[in-house]
């Protein structure tokens, strides 16, 4: 198996994972991925008297990899049901990945003529699935009580350090 790129490659918001062809098969990516994102509300979700809501807010327009939002969501996740237990909190993931990431990969070396196709073909393989987001868009939600806010802090301070971008935690008291 191939090593995966890193994730500065793919940070950039670019053009969305179709083309325009004048031949209809080739329109269109010819595989479904699986996100790496096994789940997206995790905590109590029946619970609805949450006192403050915690937000994991992005600063740029980014691109985040299905693998680092799957780190990120378990690493915080697991803070939480060990510090405060799975009834006092409601964890989201608010975006699905469904940009498919694309890699052309061209050959250097001898021999390299016969294997590349060049920029002939270019439109590339599918590597991987990304969720996009827009400046100020919220990547990750908890819901808790106004006591466990630190927790909540700590946790979203892990997700950030998972995720290759600046963010901001809002913090917002429900009354």
């Amino acid at each position: 198996m191939a090593r995966l790129r890193k994730g500065v490659c793919y940070r950039r918001l670019e053009r969305p994972y179709t083309r325009v062809s004048k031949y209809k098969k080739k329109s269109f990516i010819k595989t479904n991925y699986n996100a790496r994102v096994i789940k997206f509300v995790m905590g109590n979700a029946k619970k609805q008297d949450f006192n403050c809501k915690l937000r994991l807010k992005t600063n740029i327009d980014i691109q985040i990899r299905d693998n680092s939002m799957e780190s990120a969501r378990l690493t915080s996740n697991r803070l939480l049901e060990r510090d405060i237990g799975t009834p006092n909190y409601f964890f989201r993931v608010n975006k699905y990945p469904y940009h498919v990431l694309r890699n052309n990969p061209i050959a250097s070396g001898a021999g390299a003529d016969r294997f590349s196709t060049g920029m002939k073909k270019s439109f590339g393989k599918p590597i991987g699935q990304a969720a996009r987001f827009k400046k100020g868009d919220t990547i990750f939600e908890i819901d808790l009580d106004k006591n466990h806010i630190d927790i909540g802090k700590k946790a979203l301070t892990r997700a950030s350090y998972k995720i290759a971008c600046t963010t901001r935690i809002v913090i917002t008291e429900k009354k």
